[in-house]
């Protein structure tokens, strides 16, 4: 079923959230929006941990010159939320990487929202 608006319209901003330098930079806001259990597959194809991925994001430089389209949350229970959009990252040549991505947000018992896992898929 598919999310109400306000829901979508918050996990729409954590998502933006975590593509910004400032909460990319912070361990402690990472730890704020990733579960500890959390897990990724890359758009790479490589398997990332919690500790893997908040290595990986403190230690990046640069901007970050990613965007959102087609966003859509979905409900899978009552506190499990699905979300689902297209990712474009615009390296410094110009050139452009697409990918469908997903993420599964659970709503935990402080009210906080928190990843859990993530997948991005390269596409053309």
């Amino acid at each position: 079923m598919a999310a109400p608006s306000p829901l979508s319209d918050h996990l729409l901003a954590l998502e933006l959230a975590l593509q910004s330098r400032e909460v990319r930079g912070s361990e402690q806001k990472l730890r704020e929006l990733l579960a500890p259990e959390f897990r990724e597959f890359g758009r790479s194809g490589l398997a990332y941990t919690f500790d893997d991925i908040v290595t990986r994001l403190v230690a990046e430089t640069g901007p970050n010159n990613t965007s959102i389209s087609d966003f859509s949350a979905a409900m899978l229970s009552d506190t499990i939320a699905l979300a689902t959009y297209r990712g474009t990252r615009v390296n410094e040549d110009g050139s452009q990487l697409f990918a469908n991505r997903s993420s599964i947000w659970r709503l935990d018992p402080d009210g906080k929202w928190r990843m859990v896992f993530h997948q991005g898929t390269a596409t053309e």
